[in-house]
């Protein structure tokens, strides 16, 4: 027998059941809970870090002393006197020079030693905390040792110079000489941290890739350019782009380097970066419009160049 429903009956069997509360909260936990697990990291980056920006940005615009009364809106004054300002020019060319001495030796560097720890040593956990040891040392104590190393009359460098027969160095007032000893700490500190990085990437890499290379004839160096470097690129973009924004915010080392401990950069400015002059404009002088001002020129600065090595990695590494 056939059961015939009526149009009544029909419509109750197909209407839809309404879901108890439970059920209603649990699916609403299942699409809130995600953003308020995110939510405290948004939280504090507009705390500490958006509205800092957004306000130095709006500082940039007044002639605004630090303990003044009364503040007078300028407009781009203070960005037109930045740019017409040789101590910032100088400074800009510091910040580059120390940038590229320190960031290219220690993007190579730290790829060969991220190579080398990835072969088959004895004692491989030693050497890769070995890399790792001048990461953890105190930046004090390493602009101390370094300082004594470049020391211009009874210095270790210049002792090896004048032992091969080569003149020595006044690292503190010569210009370039000054950009090497702090592209070198640079280099001492932060190229086994990279090299870390470099490495887990490698170790990423199938195992099975290189064997079949290896059995279609490809020696070591054709594997690792042909293979291990394009296959690291994702991880090269970070470590290169994270060497520019650090090269190019470098501060502490130059400030310690200075004997007086100021922010001058040397007697006549030899190797005073971005930053120092921006500590400088804020701190000592106490024109914190003008020093806004330098900041904000600085993250422009950053952005462009992090962008065009992102650019350049991609284009290089194939």
């Amino acid at each position: 027998m056939t059961a015939v429903l009526t149009r009544p009956d029909r419509e109750r069997v197909h209407q839809p059941r309404s879901r108890p509360p439970r059920h209603r909260l649990s699916a609403l936990d299942n699409k809130v809970s995600p953003y308020l697990f995110v939510a405290p990291f948004f939280v504090l980056f507009g705390a500490v870090g958006l509205f800092p920006l957004l306000y130095t940005a709006y500082v940039s615009l007044f002639d605004w002393e630090l303990g003044a009364d009364e503040t007078t809106f300028v407009g781009l004054d203070n960005y037109r006197t930045l740019f017409t300002d040789s101590q910032f020019w100088n400074a800009l060319f510091n910040t580059f020079s120390i940038f590229l001495l320190s960031s290219v030796p220690q993007v190579i560097v730290a790829v060969v030693l991220a190579a080398l720890l990835s072969a088959n040593l004895r004692a491989r956990t030693a050497w890769r905390m070995g890399v790792l040891l001048p990461y953890v040392a105190s930046l004090v104590a390493l602009t101390i040792i370094f300082g004594n190393l470049f020391g211009p009359q009874f210095g270790l460098v210049n002792s090896v110079l004048t032992t091969l027969g080569i003149p020595p160095v006044d690292w503190q007032a010569n210009t370039f000489g000054s950009h090497v000893a702090i592209a070198s700490m640079v280099n001492w500190r932060w190229t086994g941290y990279n090299a870390l990085i470099v490495l887990a990437a490698m170790l990423a890499i199938p195992r099975e890739v290189h064997e079949a290379a290896t059995v279609d004839g490809a020696g070591a160096l054709r594997r690792f350019f042909s293979i291990t470097l394009p296959m690291l690129k994702p991880t090269l973009i970070f470590v290169i782009v994270t060497s520019t924004i650090g090269g190019l915010q470098i501060f502490t080392e130059p400030k310690l380097y200075d004997p007086a401990g100021g922010s001058g950069g040397g007697a006549e400015h030899q190797y005073q970066t971005v930053v120092l002059y921006m500590y400088q404009s804020a701190f000592q002088q106490l024109d914190l419009g003008y020093a806004s001002s330098i900041a904000w020129t600085l993250f422009l600065i950053v952005i462009a160049v992090a962008g065009l090595n992102f650019w350049l990695t991609r284009r290089a590494v194939r």
